[in-house]
C-alpha cells in the first residue's frame, strides 16, 4: 500500500466531478431556500449529510488519492468506481432529495417528476431485478480490455464520474425514498428473495479478476510508475479482491433496508384493509373469486 503522505497529499482537479457537484450542491441549496418559501422548513442533518457525506465523499474519490491513480492502478480504479455506485449514493440519499424537490416544486414540476419517476427506463432500474444486470454489465468490463480504456480515456472517466452515481442513485432511491417507490408486500418478497442471487451475481467479476493468472487487459506496465506500484498481475488480483469484497459487504446494509422497507409495506397494506368496512372487503373479496373463476 502507498505511505499515508501520498494517501493524504494526492489530489487532482476534476471538471466532471467538480461541475457535477457544484450543479448537485446548487440545486439542493435552491430546494432547500424554496421549501423555506413555502413554509416547510428542512433538517440541518440532512443537508449536511448531502452536502458533508454525499458530496464530501464523492470529490474525495474522484479528486483525491482514487481519482489520481486510478488510470494507473487497477486496485484504485476498482475502489473509485464501486464506492461511486454503492457508498455515495446511500450516502446522498441520507438527504432526501425527492422529497425535498417536493417540497419545493410547484405542482407543474411535481407532475413532471412524478412522470419521470414512473418511466420505464427508472422503473428498470429501480428495482432489484434490473439493478444485478446494470452492475454485473458494468463490472464485467473489468474482465476486458476495456478495463484499460475505462481507466485512461478522459471522455470515459467523464462519463463515469457522472454516470455511475446517477445510476447508484437510481439503485438506492427506492430503498431510502420508498414514499416515491411503493410497491405491494408481495413485490417487495420477490425483490427480497431476488437480492440473495444478487450476492452471487455482484462477485462473479471480482472472483474471476481475483484467480485469474493472466492480465485481462493486456497492458503490462504504466508510465513512470511508483516504488510502492503492484506489478500488472498483482494489481488485476488485488482489484479482484476488493471488488469481491465491497460487493459482498455492501449488499447486506441493502438487505437491511430492504427488510424495513417490506415491513413498513405490510404495515401500510394492514391498515388500508383495516379501514374498509365490511361492504367494502365483502366487495373486494368477491372481485378476488371471481378474478379466479
Amino acid at each position: 500500500m502507498p505511505p499515508l503522505e501520498i494517501l493524504v497529499s494526492s489530489w487532482q482537479f476534476d471538471w466532471a466531478a467538480v461541475a457535477f457537484a457544484a450543479a448537485a450542491g446548487i440545486l439542493y441549496g435552491w430546494g432547500i431556500r424554496s421549501a423555506a418559501r413555502r413554509g416547510q422548513g428542512w433538517p440541518v442533518w440532512r443537508a449536511v449529510a448531502f452536502y458533508v457525506l454525499g458530496l464530501g465523499s464523492f470529490i474525495v474519490l474522484t479528486c483525491g488519492f482514487t481519482g489520481v491513480y486510478g488510470a494507473q492502478q487497477r486496485w484504485a480504479f476498482t475502489i473509485k468506481i464501486s464506492l461511486l455506485l454503492f457508498v455515495v449514493p446511500l450516502l446522498i440519499g441520507l438527504g432526501k432529495p425527492l422529497t425535498l424537490a417536493r417540497a419545493a416544486l410547484p405542482a407543474k414540476g411535481t407532475t413532471a417528476l412524478d412522470k419521470v419517476l414512473s418511466s420505464r427506463p427508472v422503473r428498470f432500474v429501480s428495482n432489484s431485478f434490473g439493478a444485478p444486470l446494470l452492475g454485473l454489465t458494468l463490472f464485467s468490463t473489468f474482465l476486458t480490455p476495456a478495463f484499460f480504456t475505462l481507466r485512461t480515456d478522459p471522455a470515459a472517466g467523464a462519463l463515469l464520474t457522472v454516470g455511475v452515481p446517477l445510476l447508484g442513485m437510481l439503485m438506492a432511491l427506492p430503498i431510502i425514498e420508498e414514499s416515491d417507490f411503493q410497491r405491494s408486500s408481495a413485490y417487495l418478497t420477490l425483490e427480497f428473495m431476488f437480492v440473495f442471487i444478487e450476492l452471487l451475481i455482484d462477485a462473479v467479476p471480482g472472483i474471476l479478476l481475483s484467480l485469474n493468472g493472466q492480465v485481462l487487459d493486456h497492458v503490462m506496465s504504466v508510465p513512470n510508475p511508483q516504488w510502492w506500484f503492484r506489478d500488472a498481475l498483482q494489481d488485476q488480483q488485488f482489484a479482484g479482491n476488493l471488488l469481491w469484497f465491497i460487493c459482498e459487504v455492501l449488499d447486506l446494509p441493502l438487505i437491511i433496508l430492504m427488510f424495513i422497507r417490506f415491513s413498513r409495506s405490510d404495515k401500510r397494506e394492514a391498515g388500508a384493509f383495516d379501514e374498509l368496512t365490511d361492504e367494502q372487503f365483502d366487495e373486494l373479496q368477491n372481485q378476488h373469486l371471481r378474478g379466479r373463476q
